[in-house]
């Protein structure tokens, strides 16, 4: 029974929220009030129209003046009309509500270019919207907002977020996913009607509506990969009962799972999604963000098969920002990196909190292999224990990237994978791809580098050193791997005893072993001439949505700026027609920002990104002398997912403001 405390503070949270929205909030005042509840009927439409980014339009998209001529016209039709039947509205109001359900799905269709099809969730999105008793024009726009942001796109889009789903199951729960992969039972058998319409589907209006506020108060469209993990996990009880029932019994079980839900499970339910969401790797939703979500599908898209994934993959960037203390302050995931190279290639050049453990010698001294992983797990615990940034519960496995080593790292993962142990996930790319990012600046990221013995910085010399090998020498490759780890194995163990033992502390001991704490980024110390407009010391605070949507603002992109420090600070891009503002996220004070930095579009002297990481950009700015020689007086670095639209808008703003910035290098 509630107590009249707890009625007052309900009351007053509303009171608030009716408050704020009579004045010109964000979507971070929205969160500050709500806190993750669902929200009064009364005020969902306003709620949402914020949340959604639709308040401040003067104008909505007209509907009703399209010609129904779509070939799916009639289909349509019926359809509406059987949703309009089982809501059971008046009949008066019936022909209203069907024509404007027809007006929104043809001028969808139309303006898209989809095809609409009975089984494609547009229905089931738009039912929970009637309740909200919309104008067309505004069914329209809160519909089609919630499709360009929330709704999986079909480019082959969809088949990867339920490979996606079953990764996030093994990493979490791998005893319930080995149960469903034995049974062939797959996401897309139970999921399809979840992702396509946000649970609509399947769960009742009340709960959809409460689940939808939510929802689009968390903001980020791979909730419903965490929503559909919790519904897992919760039915795993009676799915482990099942294990002799035939497969199609429990498919059936799976896609009735939601259908359980009521009110009272709703925002404990959205919350053990987030809590999910905070235990897995930020690059696993970051990196893929686009497969899933945009509109269009790019060569790199395709080339993400997630179907052959071996387990969940991780990003050598999140495995140098983790082992960052400053990032593990901030609750960061900690990783338990297991380099699975051979020793050769690991003793010229590996990460500092990498622990060694030879693929090869599963085969070729499967007894020294086992040692060698109770060793293993012992270090974990051990560094576990002391707080290490060494030590997590998160194991991450790495190969060199080159097919003729991973084949046998492979093997050695399946293997962990096999033992049902939570959190293995596998490094993308592996070292080669580490080795890339932090191009730059090896010296102070990698522990032991050599160039002139790295297989990644002289390829030449070890092909040519293989090929020779196989024609002088009388053992085999694996062979000179195991006598390698035979010889180096008590160094390289010693190594890693006293980076997890002792942490790096002094600046004697920062510069012989630790120098991986800074410069982890391929980072261009940035010189501070006078002249310069970063003034650092008069960083203004400003709320974050709301300077986002000033209205000089043309674009806005999320990004990370690196410093030469080698820290990553989330930020934004802001780019009006004269200036591109740095604003810095400020993680103790959520919803604000302070701006950085204020640049002149025309102070950018030359724009750069990196071949392998096309992500990576460097801003330079400065002046020119008559002759037409260019003098940098300071650069500002980004990883920006989206840095092609970034760029190409940057230049053409610079384009318009001096037409003789032709003559400006731009690579």
């Amino acid at each position: 029974m509630a107590t009249t405390a707890d009625a007052n503070d309900e009351t007053f949270w509303i009171l608030e929220l009716e408050s704020l929205l009579l004045t010109d909030c964000d979507l971070d005042d929205i969160r500050k009030v709500c806190n993750g509840k669902a929200v009064p009927e009364n005020l969902r439409s306003e709620v949402w129209l914020v949340c959604l980014g639709l308040r401040g339009k003067e104008e909505y998209t007209k509907v009703g003046d399209e010609i129904y001529d779509l070939p799916e016209q009639t289909t349509i039709r019926k359809d509406c009309q059987v949703i309009v039947d089982r809501l059971g509205n008046e009949e008066e109001d019936k022909l209203s509500v069907i024509s404007d359900l027809e007006s929104v799905l043809t001028k969808y269709s139309k303006t898209t270019g989809i095809s609409y099809s009975s089984d494609n969730g547009w229905l089931e999105v738009l039912e929970p919207l009637l309740s909200l008793r919309l104008p067309s024009s505004q069914l329209y726009e809160y519909f089609r907002a919630i499709q360009n942001t929330y709704i999986p796109k079909y480019c082959g889009a969809d088949g990867q977020l339920f490979h996606m789903l079953r990764l996030l199951l093994l990493y979490h729960d791998p005893h319930l996913c080995s149960l469903l992969d034995t049974k062939k039972v797959t996401p897309d058998c139970y999921a399809s009607h979840w992702f396509r319409s946000l649970f609509s589907a399947t769960c009742n209006l009340e709960v959809t509506l409460a689940m939808w506020d939510i929802y689009f108060q968390v903001a980020d469209p791979f909730l419903i990969l965490f929503l559909s993990l919790v519904i897992l996990v919760n039915a795993k009880e009676q799915i482990l009962t099942m294990k002799e029932e035939p497969r199609h019994a429990l498919i059936e079980i799976l896609k009735s799972a939601p259908c359980d839900l009521e009110m009272v499970d709703v925002e404990d339910f959205c919350f053990l999604a987030q809590y999910y969401m905070s235990r897995t790797p930020v690059s696993f939703t970051r990196d893929f963000h686009d497969i899933i979500f945009s509109n269009s599908c790019d060569e790199n898209a395709k080339e993400a098969n997630l179907s052959q994934a071996l387990c969940l993959p991780v990003s050598p960037w999140e495995l140098v920002f983790s082992s960052k203390p400053k990032l593990n302050k901030d609750n960061a995931l900690k990783y338990f990196v297991v380099d699975c190279r051979p020793a050769e290639q690991y003793n010229s050049g590996h990460l500092p909190n990498g622990f060694h453990l030879d693929s090869s010698l599963m085969l070729q001294e499967p007894a020294s292999f086992n040692t060698a992983v109770q060793a293993l797990f012992a270090a974990q615990k051990q560094a576990i224990k002391l707080g290490s940034v060494a030590g997590g519960e998160h194991v991450c496995f790495m190969g060199s990237g080159r097919e003729e080593e991973d084949q046998y790292v492979h093997m050695v993962v399946a293997s962990f994978l096999q033992k049902q142990l939570p959190f293995v996930s596998l490094a993308k790319g592996g070292y080669e791809a580490l080795h890339n990012f932090m191009l730059d600046s090896l010296n102070s990221g990698l522990t032991d580098h050599c160039s002139k013995s790295c297989i990644i910085c002289t390829p030449a010399v070890h092909e040519n050193n293989g090929a020779n090998g196989t024609e002088n020498e009388d053992f085999s490759f694996l062979d000179k791997i195991t006598t390698l780890m035979k010889s180096k194995s008590a160094v390289v163990r010693e190594k890693l005893v006293d980076y997890i033992t002792n942490p790096p502390q002094s600046a004697e001991r920062k510069e012989k072993s630790a120098v991986y704490f800074d410069n982890f980024y391929p980072v261009t110390v940035t010189q501070h001439y006078p002249g310069s407009d970063e003034k650092e010391e008069q960083e203004e605070e400003v709320g974050l949505q709301t300077w986002l949507k000033k209205p000089d603002v043309i674009e806005t992109f999320k990004c990370d700026e690196i410093k030469d420090n080698g820290y990553m600070y989330p930020s934004h891009l802001v780019v009006t027609k004269t200036h591109v503002f740095i604003l810095r996220e400020m993680p103790y004070k959520k919803g604000f920002a302070k701006i950085i930095a204020r640049r002149s579009l025309l102070s950018v002297v030359k724009i750069t990104s990196k071949r392998r990481h096309p992500e990576l950009i460097t801003f330079k700015y400065g002046y020119s002398d008559s002759a037409g020689n260019f003098t940098v007086t300071s650069m500002d670095r980004f990883l920006i997912p989206n840095a092609g639209d970034a760029t190409k808008l940057i230049k053409q703003q610079i384009v318009k403001l001096d037409d003789n910035t032709q003559e400006t290098s731009y690579h």
